[in-house]
């Protein structure tokens, strides 16, 4: 199975495919979409949902692992990455790809075994489980390369699956 997983943004989208079965996971690619800031948020939106339909043609994933929105302190940051991940959602909708959301809880524990995980310790466990030399970079692209990973594992469990979102809509 081909997993892409997604670190949605606005600025910085990270982006991780993932190649798993049921024993095992491997890194395939790594990277990150970049939007400039002096743009307006209507071309910038725009300009990540082109990238994002290219990208998918291009990695042909079999599904799409997200992390699903959650607000801390800046809710106007909330705000536009919520109007990122909205396009992204529609990208893979309209390239026909099942999508998968995980909040940021699932994944700390799919991938380190402790729901609230520090980042560099999630960082280090997906270099760890994806056998790579380093932690990858930028910091989106290894949080999206958990993502993926924490889908691998949900897929390759023995835990009732998680519906696809389309299901529930």
């Amino acid at each position: 199975m081909r997993i892409l997983g997604i670190d949605p943004g606005i600025a910085t989208i990270g982006f991780g495919l993932v190649e798993a079965d049921r024993t095992k996971a491997s890194m395939v690619t790594y990277g990150a979409i970049t939007t400039p800031a002096g743009l307006p948020l209507s071309k910038r939106l725009y300009q990540i949902f082109s990238d994002m339909e290219e990208l998918i043609g291009q990695l042909k994933p079999d599904v799409i692992s997200i992390e699903e929105l959650f607000f801390n302190n800046n809710i106007t940051t909330g705000i536009a990455v919520a109007h990122g991940r909205g396009v992204i959602l529609l990208a893979a909708e309209k390239c026909g790809v099942p999508l998968y959301e995980y909040t940021p809880s699932q994944v700390k524990m799919a991938v380190v075994g402790y729901g609230k995980a520090e980042k560099r310790q999630v960082m280090d466990m997906t270099r760890r489980l994806l056998n790579l030399k380093a932690v990858p970079r930028p910091d989106d692209a290894a949080d999206a390369l958990a993502l993926a990973l924490c889908h691998a594992r949900s897929f390759t469990s023995q835990m009732p699956q998680i519906k696809d979102v389309r299901e529930t809509v």
